[in-house]
């Protein structure tokens, strides 16, 4: 985070981190096993058989309810249609909610979803209890509530309430409305878009409201909520039985926010991460930004990808299990590394609210790594005296290996499709990259025979550049060859390519004006080293 900071630092308004979408789900623990609300209805409630009638009072109880709230709230209530973005059709509720500065449910949206509920069956063979009933979870279809509302504490967020016993919950929230609600209560000006805050007066301010994102703060909202819009239990049943619900987290997101002076910076600053193969990531590259040891038996996903959402716009994501990490411009200026995980036991978290700090913590350090690696391959110059010394020959007992040249076109191929195939976990093994050279390169075997490939390979690894994986015999880049590879592929995209194919071989006329201004530079720098050459030749 420090070079990158460093590199850019010069560019950038400020910068920001803090949690965006947070996914939890709410369980009664009291009522979770079947053992539990067999106890729960003969013992407290006072019913000896457990039919599907009875659950089903408890589903009819709650669904006219919840009929009757929207109706003495003048809520609109609706069935959500299939195919369309919930959010964007009820935006207009949610904004004259903020202009009147109101808090509360502004819209109730019904669903028919897979849920997790208990099936009540009579045993197959009589039992001395004429009332016995076998009791077991099973996921079925039924009608779940979403609660869109406006929290005073949390801002805009949504509340899915199930409408079959036991009642799961679950949360959607999102850290950059718990920070607008802070700033607004503080007096802070701001500019928000979206889930991006793109100006401030104070971002010292902005950073210590995120952090005050905290566990008991938002267990509180959630306890409130769930009491005024989840099902009902008497005060003897709530005395009776632990019928306090257990927050779990199920997803969550965390990002690091660079905002830009301009946006200029963010585009060239996603190009060259490009060119450069950043997104080329090695299975050492896994295990530095996630922290993790990468081995052949890991399960799971393990890559990278480049997406093209929607209007140009790319995001990259680099997945790992359960998890990934991504990357994007957005708004002109804003440029966002994200970090999700949808199950926290890939990271050896628990996944209690109780543990958000220790989430937060982790993912930062992820962020941290993968800045941190972005940087270190955008700092990357061309380093004359390095080449200089790659191409002078290496002496090894009594053999003698030629220096790597950059106009070496053999060479400049095999680092790229090496490049490439740097993602494999384990490396490649001599005949995969022979075929993949071939291929690529629409190539014959006999033109690029695999003698000469084993030759190349035995350059590279006493320059440095490659190593076996272990005792196999299978290659991958080493550091140094990462270097190496990023800055030969570069001279030759970026310099050696558009001179190459360039149609200004002629010299005209000095008296006629160029008809470009690419070609008007291009025979600026032509003079200019042909000036040097000059120099160097009456020196």
């Amino acid at each position: 985070m420090e070079l990158f900071t460093k590199l850019f630092g010069d560019l950038l308004v400020f910068v920001y981190h803090c949690f965006d979408r947070i996914v939890i789900h709410g369980y009664l623990s009291g009522l979770s096993r079947p053992g539990q609300v067999v106890y729960f209805f003969r013992q407290i409630v006072g019913v000896a058989e457990i039919t599907k009638e009875v659950l089903s009072r408890r589903t009819n109880d709650y669904q006219h309810w919840v009929e009757a709230f929207a109706c003495n709230h003048s809520l609109p209530i609706a069935w959500a249609e299939k195919g369309v973005r919930k959010q964007d059709d009820l935006r207009p509720h949610l904004r004259r909610m903020e202009k009147r500065q109101q808090y509360g449910v502004y819209f109730i949206l019904k669903s028919m979803e897979q849920g997790s509920t208990f099936r009540s069956t009579p045993p197959k063979y009589p039992t001395v209890d004429p009332h016995y009933r076998l009791l077991a979870k099973q996921r079925s279809r039924f009608t779940h509530y979403y609660f869109y509302l406006r929290d005073e504490v949390l801002g805009p967020m949504v509340m899915r309430v199930a409408s079959f016993f036991p009642f799961h919950t679950t949360y959607y929230l999102n850290g950059h409305n718990f920070i607008a609600q802070e700033l607004n209560r503080q007096g802070v000006v701001f500019r928000q878009h979206d889930n991006a805050f793109l100006a401030t007066a104070n971002p010292q301010a902005l950073q210590a409201a995120a952090d005050r994102f905290t566990p008991e703060r938002i267990r509180e909202r959630l306890e409130y909520w769930t009491l005024v819009l989840g099902p009902k239990f008497s005060h003897r049943e709530r005395e009776a039985m632990n019928l306090r619900r257990f927050y779990a987290v199920r997803q969550v997101e965390y990002c690091r926010n660079f905002i830009f002076k301009r946006s200029f910076p963010i585009h060239r600053l996603f190009e060259r991460s490009c060119e450069l193969g950043v997104w080329r990531w090695t299975s050492d590259h896994f295990s530095q930004v996630f922290g993790i040891r990468v081995t052949r038996r890991l399960r799971g996903k393990l890559h990278t990808t480049l997406e093209k959402i929607e209007h140009g716009h790319h995001v990259f994501r680099a997945y790992w299990k359960n998890a990934f990490v991504k990357q994007y411009e957005k708004f002109l200026t804003f440029l966002r590394a994200e970090v999700c995980s949808n199950n926290l036991r890939d990271f050896g978290l628990k996944k209690g609210l109780e543990h958000l700090a220790a989430v937060r913590c982790s993912f930062l350090g992820v962020l941290d790594r993968f800045s941190t690696l972005q940087a270190s391959a955008l700092n990357v110059h061309v380093d004359f005296p390095f080449f200089q010394h790659l191409a002078q020959p290496l002496q090894q007992g009594a053999t003698r290996i030629p220096g790597l040249k950059i106009h070496d076109l053999r060479v400049v191929r095999l680092l790229e499709v090496l490049l490439h195939g740097s993602t494999t976990v384990g490396g490649w093994t001599t005949a995969t990259i022979h075929q993949v050279v071939l291929t690529t390169y629409a190539l014959s075997s006999e033109r690029y025979r695999l003698t000469q490939l084993r030759y190349d390979l035995r350059k590279l690894r006493a320059h440095g550049l490659l190593e076996r994986h272990g005792r196999r015999y299978a290659y991958r880049l080493t550091a140094k060859g990462l270097k190496v590879a990023l800055l030969f592929t570069l001279f030759h995209q970026r310099i050696c390519g558009p001179l190459a194919n360039s149609l200004f071989h002629h010299r005209p006329d000095p008296t006629v004006r160029p008809k470009s201004k690419l070609e008007a530079a291009y025979h600026k720098a032509d003079a200019s080293i042909q000036q040097i050459v000059e120099l160097v030749q009456a020196a």
